[in-house]
């Protein structure tokens, strides 16, 4: 069942998916299979899959489904899931990553209960074939995170804006996010007491679409959210991207990425929101800290 018992922890489990309905399914039972599990389990479908919510609702009727009948991109995903979500902390997964361990929902109100503060928590990721980090009680203070096994207080996600809605998000959805949350002083934190598996080879970051668009996302975070200041710094990230991309071989779609930005940012103008620069400093800073027991 996808709901918790009265006593289990008030999170709401969200799953982003689309054409993956295997994957989804997993990914939902095993959601399910916590102990104790999420209070409630919401799964949005993008771009009238219907066929992958019709499978969802067939095989987890406790589970509530969102579909969008247009593209709206993983951003616009998991800003319904947030909207639609009952309680005050959102776990939100990817429709291929899950919770190592049974007990991730306890666990996870166990550290919001310690630090009400907290913004959000960023699980430690772990892919086929890497090695299981060991789940130590610690966190530290961090200025990123990962999309896909991340647990939010839902008002502060909301009170920042939401995510971009790109159809393609890599390279700014997490650190936009991210920069914003840091700008209105809230706290993010990752640990390693909150584990997820994200069943990818990440093969697809080379397709010329994907490769594409994260060269222009580079510019676009530039361009909504850094002061001119910043820009050079800028320049330099987007460099070094399209150096990483010729160095591992992904020629294809580095010079329509560069063509991309002028169209990019001017289709993304109107959420442009520039923020302090003390922010911008403060989320470079947060790279690595301290671990601290909770």
């Amino acid at each position: 069942m996808s709901r918790a018992a009265p006593d289990g922890p008030k999170i709401t489990a969200t799953v982003t998916a689309f054409a993956r309905i295997a994957q989804t399914l997993d990914t939902v039972r095993r959601l399910e299979s916590c102990r104790p599990p999420p209070a409630e389990i919401i799964v949005h479908v993008d771009a009238a899959r219907h066929d992958c919510a019709a499978a969802v609702r067939a095989a987890f009727p406790a589970a509530r489904v969102i579909v969008s009948e247009t593209g709206v991109g993983p951003g616009g995903g998991r800003n319904r899931l947030m909207e639609a979500a009952s309680h005050a902390l959102v776990a939100a997964f990817d429709d291929d990553s899950y919770p190592i361990d049974a007990d991730f929902f306890a666990r996870a109100a166990a550290l919001f209960d310690s630090l009400p503060e907290l913004s959000l928590a960023t699980a430690q990721i772990v892919h086929p074939g890497e090695a299981l980090a060991p789940d130590r009680r610690v966190f530290r203070a961090t200025g990123g995170f990962n999309g896909g096994g991340v647990v939010f207080r839902r008002s502060h996600l909301l009170e920042a804006g939401g995510y971009l809605p790109l159809p393609i998000a890599y390279g700014v959805e997490e650190e936009d996010m991210a920069l914003r949350l840091i700008d209105r002083g809230r706290r993010l934190a990752f640990t390693p007491f909150l584990r997820v598996f994200h069943d990818t080879d990440r093969a697809h970051h080379a397709e010329p679409r994907v490769n594409a668009a994260t060269i222009a996302n580079i510019a676009l975070l530039a361009f909504l959210r850094y002061p001119p200041r910043f820009y050079p710094r800028a320049a330099l990230q987007l460099a070094n991207r399209v150096r990483f991309c010729l160095r591992m071989g992904r020629w294809r779609g580095v010079a329509s990425g560069l063509g991309m930005i002028p169209r990019h940012l001017w289709r993304m103008r109107a959420h442009r929101r520039l923020v302090s620069a003390a922010a911008v400093a403060e989320k470079r800073a947060l790279r690595e800290g301290a671990w601290i027991d909770f």
